[in-house]
C-alpha cells in the first residue's frame, strides 16, 4: 500500500511537470507572419527552384533552413494601462550560399537575386552573409536603401559574388554597430568613402579582390578597434597614409597586389601587435628593407616581394625570433645574406630571397633551422658550398630552390638528390705539401722570412 501511494505521488509529480512544459512551450513567441512572409520572399529570390513554404510551413524560428537564425527579445508593451516586458522573436541572421556540409546554407543559383524586402523587413538583423550566390546575372544593391536598415547589423559578408556590382559607398549605410565588413571577390568598385571612418566599432575591414581604386581614405585611421585590414588585389594607388600606424590593435595588414608607391610608412613600426604584414607587388620606392621591422616583435609573417626596394638585408633579426615566414623575392637586394638570420630565426618555416642580386655564401646557420619547410634562393649570385645535409634536403624536397646560382656547389653526399642535380660538385680543398728543411717546413721558412723582411723595412723607414 505504501509502495502504491509513492508511485501515485511520483506519477502525479511527473505529469504535472510534463503539463507545465507543454504549457510553457505553447506560450513561446512565434515569428510575426509579416516577417515570416518576408523570409519566404527573400529565399525565393535567392533560389526560386525550391518550394520553401512547403518544405518549411511552420514557424521559421522553430523549424527553418540552416542559416536562418532567430533570437528572443524583451520589448516593452502595454495591456490596457499596465506596462510590461513581452518576449518576442525575430530574425537575426540570414546566411545564403552552400559553404560546406557543416554549413549547408540555402543554396543559390546563377540567377539569384536580392529581394528589396531584405532591406526593409528585418529590424533586428545582425548578420547578412552571401557566398557564391551572384555569379551570372548582374545584381546590384538597391539605390534607395532605407536609412533604418542595418542599425543592428554587426556583420556584412559577401564572398565570391563576381556579379554583385555597385560602389562601396552605395553598399555601406548607417551601420553604426558594424564589427565586420567582408567583401571578397565581388564586383564592388569606386573608392573607400570617408564615411567608413564613422563606423568606429569595426574590427575587420576585408575588401580584397574587388575593383576598388583611388587612394586609401585617411578616415580608416579613426577605426581604433580595427584588428584586420585587407585591401589586397584591387587598383589602389598613391602613398599609404602614415595614420595607419595609429591602429595599435591591428593584427593583420594586407595591401598586396595594388599600385601603392612612395615609401613604406615609418609609422608601421608602431604596430606592436601586428602579426601579418603583406605589402608585396606594389610600387614602393628604392628605400631599402624598412629598419622599423626590427621593432615589431609580434611579427610572424612579412612579405615585401615585387617592390623595387633595393639595398642590403639589414641586421634587424634579433628581436624577431617568432618569425615564421619571410618573402623578399625580387626586391633588388644586393650584398650578402647575414648569418644572423639563421642565428635568431629558429622558428622560420618559409624564406624567399629569390630573384635578387645577393652574393657570397649561404650561411651555415641555415642548415640547422629545424622548422624550415621551404627556402627559395633561386636566381642570385650566391657561391660556395651548400650547407644543407642530406637529411635536410630530403625533408624539404622540391621546396629547396637553388638554381640560377652557377657558383654554388654541393658535397658528394648530395649528388644523389635529384633536386640539387643541377648544381656542380664542390672541389676538395688544395693543401700545399710542406717540404721539410732541417726539420722545418718550407712554408714555415717562407713565413718567417716574410716577417723578417717586414721588420727590417720598418727599421729602415724609422732610421730615414
Amino acid at each position: 500500500m505504501v509502495v502504491s501511494s509513492r508511485f501515485t505521488g511520483f506519477a502525479s509529480i511527473f505529469f504535472t511537470a510534463l503539463l507545465s512544459i507543454s504549457v510553457l512551450s505553447s506560450q513561446q513567441p512565434v515569428l510575426e507572419l509579416l516577417e515570416q512572409d518576408s523570409v519566404y520572399q527573400v529565399l525565393d529570390a535567392v533560389n526560386p527552384t525550391i518550394p520553401w513554404r512547403s518544405f518549411f510551413p511552420d514557424d521559421l524560428c522553430s523549424s527553418s533552413p540552416h542559416g536562418v537564425v532567430c533570437d528572443y527579445f524583451a520589448e516593452p508593451t502595454t495591456n490596457g494601462t499596465v506596462l510590461f516586458q513581452a518576449e518576442t522573436v525575430h530574425i537575426t541572421e540570414l546566411n545564403f550560399g552552400y559553404v560546406s556540409d557543416s554549413s549547408p546554407n540555402p543554396p543559390c543559383t546563377p540567377n539569384s537575386a536580392i529581394s528589396p524586402l531584405l532591406f526593409t523587413s528585418f529590424k533586428y538583423l545582425r548578420k547578412l552573409f552571401f557566398y557564391g550566390c551572384f555569379t551570372g546575372t548582374p545584381v546590384s544593391f538597391p539605390e534607395n536603401v532605407p536609412a533604418s536598415f542595418g542599425s543592428s547589423l554587426e556583420e556584412l559578408v559577401f564572398i565570391e559574388n563576381p556579379s554583385l556590382v555597385g560602389s562601396l559607398g552605395g553598399i555601406i549605410g548607417n551601420f553604426t554597430n558594424l564589427r565586420r565588413l567582408v567583401l571578397i571577390g565581388n564586383g564592388v568598385y569606386g573608392t573607400v568613402p570617408d564615411k567608413v571612418g564613422g563606423l568606429v566599432g569595426l574590427e575587420e575591414v576585408t575588401l580584397s579582390r574587388n575593383k576598388l581604386s583611388g587612394g586609401v581614405s585617411l578616415s580608416l585611421a579613426k577605426l581604433k578597434k580595427l584588428r584586420i585590414l585587407d585591401l589586397s588585389q584591387n587598383f589602389f594607388t598613391g602613398n599609404v597614409p602614415e595614420g595607419l600606424g595609429n591602429l595599435s590593435l591591428l593584427l593583420k595588414l594586407d595591401l598586396s597586389y595594388n599600385s601603392f608607391c612612395g615609401k613604406i610608412p615609418e609609422s608601421f613600426g608602431f604596430l606592436q601587435s601586428l602579426e601579418f604584414l603583406d605589402l608585396s607587388f606594389n610600387r614602393f620606392g628604392n628605400f631599402g628593407v624598412p629598419l622599423f621591422l626590427g621593432q615589431m616583435s609580434s611579427l610572424r609573417r612579412v612579405f615585401l616581394s615585387g617592390n623595387a626596394l633595393g639595398g642590403q638585408l639589414p641586421e634587424i633579426w634579433e628581436n624577431l625570433k617568432g618569425i615564421l615566414g619571410i618573402g623578399f623575392s625580387g626586391i633588388g637586394l644586393v650584398g650578402t645574406i647575414p648569418s644572423s638570420m639563421g642565428l635568431h630565426l629558429k622558428k622560420l618555416c618559409y624564406l624567399g630571397l629569390d630573384n635578387n642580386s645577393l652574393q657570397g655564401s649561404v650561411p651555415e646557420e641555415f642548415g640547422v633551422l629545424d622548422f624550415l619547410s621551404e627556402i627559395n634562393l633561386e636566381n642570385n649570385n650566391l657561391s660556395g658550398r651548400v650547407p644543407f645535409s642530406s637529411k635536410f634536403t630530403s625533408k624539404v624536397g622540391a621546396k629547396l630552390k637553388l638554381k640560377g646560382n652557377p657558383d654554388l656547389c654541393i658535397d658528394d653526399e648530395l649528388t644523389t638528390n635529384g633536386i640539387l642535380g643541377q648544381l656542380k660538385l664542390c672541389r676538395a680543398p688544395d693543401f700545399p705539401i710542406a717540404v721539410l728543411i732541417n726539420g722545418v717546413s718550407s712554408s714555415s721558412t717562407l713565413f718567417l722570412s716574410s716577417l723578417l723582411l717586414r721588420f727590417f723595412g720598418v727599421l729602415i723607414v724609422l732610421a730615414g
